[in-house]
């Protein structure tokens, strides 16, 4: 199972262009790439309620002013996919395990309606036998409940899985359900070394996986 954004897809160029613009239409300042980073791995409606708050910290923020301005995002989002990239090792690695006939998944935050879409614009939508979006459970990550949804749809138990994320919230999630989790070191922890969050390892290239599973025949 891969998490998407700063797994397989660097997206945050597109998510800091769509979140300055829903800024810029309320006349406030833009946050910038570099703000936006530390923002995401949440779902998209912490990541609108941050911007907001401007700050990480996002709580005094009013419900249903998020909520409008969310769908604002949303959007505005839509036809934000043009900065977006896959990371270099993701194509190799998933050529390999599709090779070796393992059945993959995809478990994200970011809204159903953008998974397929922006896996077939960046050459991924052949690889995942199932999508887990944000919205399409009742819970999403750090909960367990993505995960173990995968394990039944799959037919394995969790230590028969291993999950591939990039953030406290993934490493998180795999812990509650059982699953083993390794983590790159590439992507989005909200500005914080995801070594830090303990996962059982640390990847800076998903190649790197591929020689993991090769030395263990």
């Amino acid at each position: 199972m891969f998490d998407l954004d700063g797994t397989l897809l660097d997206s945050v160029p597109d998510l800091a262009a769509a979140t300055d613009a829903m800024l810029m239409q309320m006349g406030r300042e833009p946050a910038g790439v570099a703000r936006v980073r530390d923002w995401v791995g949440n779902g998209s409606l912490v990541l609108v309620r941050r911007a907001l708050a401007n700050s990480i910290e996002h709580a005094e923020v009013d419900v249903v002013e998020a909520a409008a301005t969310h769908q604002k995002f949303l959007e505005i989002y839509a036809d934000c996919h043009a900065l977006s990239r896959v990371y270099p090792g993701v194509v190799e690695c998933l050529d390999w395990l599709r090779g070796k006939g393992i059945a993959l998944g995809l478990v994200t935050n970011k809204p159903c309606r953008f998974i397929a879409p922006l896996l077939a614009e960046h050459g991924l939508a052949d690889y995942f036998q199932w999508l887990l979006g944000g919205d399409s459970l009742p819970q999403q990550k750090p909960d367990p409940a993505p995960l173990q949804w995968m394990l039944v749809r799959a037919g394995v138990t969790a230590q028969q899985a291993l999950f591939v994320g990039d953030s406290r919230s993934d490493v998180l999630a795999a812990r509650a359900a059982g699953v083993p989790c390794v983590a790159v070191s590439y992507g989005y922890n909200h500005g914080r070394p995801v070594a830090a969050e303990n996962p059982l390892l640390v990847l800076d290239d998903l190649r790197q996986l591929v020689d993991s599973l090769r030395g263990l025949g």
